[in-house]
């Protein structure tokens, strides 16, 4: 599978890597010099420092034997263009991100197959966290019966217990640690400490007790 991302902001970037780890063929697009040299540092993909507007850069990044077409700029207006160019050159999927919610009847005109808006999604959930204060990040499960919540053990009392000693419970169960920029999965001898990123999956209704167990 070959797929075209155009532009190494943080969305690029992350899905670059996500699907590089597929073991997908990737070619990351960058017009701004700083970015498209951090992605020649960080991925192990072809990166062409231009504009996707242009269909030279375009032609080089051999779109045409493209699978998908990803454009993920910040600028709306030359992700529609790009996308626009990536449909005329015959790729089978092209997807953009979109900012601004006015542009939404654009992007559906020209054909577009999927449009996405992060800053729609990320509103989403600001809403559900204000009434979690304690969280920094969840997503539901299923018909709602489970949460995950990502969080920081701010709890002394948690500092320097085994995950043995602290989860799984009827209520909760430990499945992830981020320690250091790296994620494991926690085996039940493994010690916990303060400030360590957690993901917990928690039955509903039990998110203020893994707040106060973690966190208070």
């Amino acid at each position: 599978m070959y797929v075209i991302i155009m532009g190494a902001g943080r969305v690029g970037i992350t899905l670059a890597e996500f699907l590089i780890g597929k073991r997908y063929d990737i070619t990351v697009i960058e017009s701004r010099k700083t970015e498209c040299n951090k992605a020649v540092s960080e991925l192990d993909a072809i990166v062409i420092c231009g504009n996707g507007t242009n269909t030279k850069i375009l032609e080089e990044s051999n779109i045409s034997d493209a699978d998908f077409f990803v454009a993920v700029t910040g600028n709306d207006e030359t992700n529609l263009l790009t996308c626009i160019l990536a449909k005329n050159y015959g790729v089978p999927k092209v997807i953009s991100r979109m900012s601004n919610l006015d542009h939404r009847d654009a992007f559906k005109k020209v054909g577009i197959d999927y449009v996405i808006s992060p800053e729609m999604a990320a509103a989403g959930f600001l809403e559900r966290l204000i009434s979690r204060p304690n969280a920094t990040d969840l997503t539901e499960f299923g018909r709602g019966d489970a949460e995950i919540l990502d969080m920081n053990i701010t709890n002394i009392k948690i500092n320097g217990k085994r995950v043995s000693e602290v989860s799984p419970t009827d209520d909760y169960i430990l499945i992830a640690l981020y320690r250091q920029g790296n994620l494991k999965i926690p085996k039940p001898d493994d010690i916990l400490s303060k400030g360590d990123n957690i993901l917990v999956l928690v039955k509903k209704g039990m998110i203020k007790k893994v707040n106060k167990a973690f966190t208070s």
